[in-house]
């Protein structure tokens, strides 16, 4: 291993937390000695971000919460060490910056917990009705649009919230995303605090860099796009409003039925125009409350947070322009769609391909090798993969060289093969499909006919209508449910096209066909071979869809594969991915699984 544990057993913890692990250590042994009841132990143990795997047991699923993603040499090794130790010998990126380790055993939850500890981790309100993992932008401080800097301020808010009486036992979980510009790249347009730095003009002429905050987005079975709170809030006054906001929700979620209990129900209940005034009206006496937060938080104060850019937010889509890969070779072909340059900065980021999300303990180790030779900074994107910021041009190859060597050298970012999938059945309680063995099965079906390297077009997968994969926001998304043929049940998925957000602005997929498990990814290949001879110059996704008549008229060109062959013809129908046996669809209890 690269890590040695030997002394980070023994590393002194700062008290609280030294105090918060010892206490979740007594509670695993009082409730396997039967003296604490289960409903009381699951709270205890969701808000220390230990999540019940559907294998039941004493077989757990650890999340370790990385606040915008960023992770340091020693955190990655630690994860390695934990992954090979405790879990399968790999882990799992999440959407949210998140990286899941499953089959930990609830015995070792304690140790496992102590260890991420001593090197500044935590999986605490990972899960749980808390405020959950902040995310962010992964290029914040890299990117040639941004407005500001978010990284301090997605550090400032998780201070902040982090055992904050306030965020403990709220009626629901809680989410807050972060993005530098209206590009959005850390999707702040689709939960329930979304903020999105900006520039208003002041008197003088000059531009003034701030936020715009949208709140009471969600996914789920019934997503809801995020609304503007206001049109613009200072630098100096962004805490407050976060605290704000918190505070409401606590004050008027529905704490009585949680699946009506997310701040999007707050819209419904009481309207978007009493939301925002009983926000404001919070916010205004904040400057009474011991935990006021004010002026400009510590992070932002001491790290700055001026943009790396020109600080006027983009001109253009990033991503709108296809990827051509015609006449180069490996490394050229991975330059052209992993590689992002600065504009105004000259900053060199690189992306690292983690196919399904996934990370084995060899690329942990070997990533924090590279963090440590090449002085990079490593964050995880909320596409399930790993970039690498603040290159140089001439280390661009032999980074190229070293990730090829660990397989993660894919030119991945933004392409057809990146495909997100949720862990889906293959631990969840809530999952009806096994959205990884789709996932791989579309990989695949895009490798074998030539268009995994299509630009332009993103596949994201949900094993329930949670949507941890996000599928409503995916040009091409999928949400497992359960289908009937022939008197048999069967895997089967709902397929969603034109799913968007950016600009401001946020655009749910559209039904297109219900499908067969067995036949989504040749679905996938029809409708990106499609796009992808059909295109013009400069079209998304989105723009072609509307050109060929939308999402159900593109659906009708797929009704011939929303067909079940009999079970003695296809057997294979009725069994989905990675299983062995008839499809059942099994649901367990929910413990807040996103």
């Amino acid at each position: 291993m690269a890590i040695d544990v030997t002394d980070l057993r023994t590393r002194p913890l700062d008290p609280v937390i030294a105090d918060e692990l010892t206490k979740f250590e007594d509670g695993v042994r009082q409730y396997l000695a039967g003296e604490i009841d289960e409903d009381v132990f699951r709270v205890f143990r969701l808000n220390q971000g230990i999540y019940g795997q559907r294998q039941g047991g004493h077989n757990q699923m650890v999340r370790v919460k990385v606040p915008h993603g960023r992770l340091e040499p020693d955190q990655l090794e630690m994860l390695g060490y934990l992954a090979s130790t405790y879990s399968r010998g790999w882990a799992h990126l999440t959407t949210r910056q998140n990286v899941q380790m499953h089959f930990v055993q609830l015995e070792q939850t304690p140790e496992v917990l102590r260890l991420l500890a001593s090197v500044g981790l935590t999986s605490r309100e990972a899960c749980g009705d808390t405020v959950r993992n902040v995310t962010g932008c992964h290029l914040a401080g890299a990117c040639p649009f941004e407005v500001l800097d978010i990284s301090p301020w997605a550090q400032a808010t998780t201070d902040f919230f982090l055992r904050n009486p306030y965020a403990q036992r709220l009626p629901r979980k809680f989410k807050i995303n972060f993005s530098g510009c209206v590009t959005d790249c850390g999707q702040a347009m689709f939960n329930d605090i979304g903020v999105i730095a900006v520039n208003r003009p002041k008197p003088d002429g000059t531009l003034e860099p701030g936020f715009k905050v949208f709140i009471a987005g969600g996914l789920g079975a019934n997503p809801h796009p995020a609304l503007a709170l206001e049109e613009f809030t200072s630098r100096e006054q962004l805490m407050p409003t976060l605290e704000a906001c918190v505070r409401v929700f606590d004050h008027y979620g529905n704490r009585d039925n949680k699946l009506r209990a997310r701040m999007k129900w707050l819209v419904d209940t009481m309207g978007i125009d009493e939301l925002r005034e009983r926000i404001f009206k919070e916010r205004k006496f904040l400057p009474a409350s011991s935990t006021y937060p004010d002026g400009l938080p510590e992070p932002v104060r001491e790290h700055g947070d001026d943009p790396a850019g020109a600080g006027t937010g983009p001109v253009t889509q990033v991503g709108e322009a296809p990827v051509k890969f015609l006449g180069l070779n490996r490394l050229e072909r991975w330059e052209e769609a992993n590689v992002v340059r600065g504009r105004a900065n000259g900053s060199v980021s690189a992306y690292a391909y983690c196919r399904l999300g996934d990370i084995t303990t060899e690329q942990f180790d070997e990533l924090a090798r590279i963090q440590r030779d090449f002085g990079v900074e490593v964050r995880i994107t909320n596409r399930q993969n790993f970039v690498l910021r603040g290159l140089t041009e001439e280390q661009v190859p032999h980074l190229h060289a070293r990730l090829d060597a660990i397989g993660m050298a894919e030119p991945g970012a933004e392409l057809a093969r990146d495909v997100v999938a949720c862990p889906g059945a293959d631990t969840c309680n809530l999952a009806v499909t096994q959205s990884r063995g789709l996932a791989d099965d579309i990989g695949k079906a895009l490798e074998a006919a030539g268009l995994a390297e299509v630009g332009g077009v993103r596949v994201n997968i949900s094993g329930c209508t949670n949507s941890c994969g996000q599928h409503h926001i995916a040009d091409i998304g999928f949400v497992g449910i359960e289908r009937r043929a022939h008197g048999q049940a069967a895997p089967g998925y709902q397929m969603l096209l034109g799913g968007k957000v950016g600009r401001l602005e946020v655009k749910f997929g559209e039904k297109a066909s219900k499908l067969p498990a067995k036949r989504a990814a040749e679905a996938v290949v029809q409708v990106v071979g499609k796009f992808a001879g059909e295109r013009e110059a400069g079209e998304t996704f989105g723009d072609w869809l509307d050109r060929s008549g939308g999402a159900a008229a593109v659906g009708t060109t797929l009704k011939e594969l929303d067909l079940f062959p009999t079970p003695d013809e296809s057997p294979e129908f009725f069994i989905d991915f990675d299983e062995t046996g008839p499809y059942v669809a099994e649901v367990g209890d929910s413990e807040c699984a996103t």
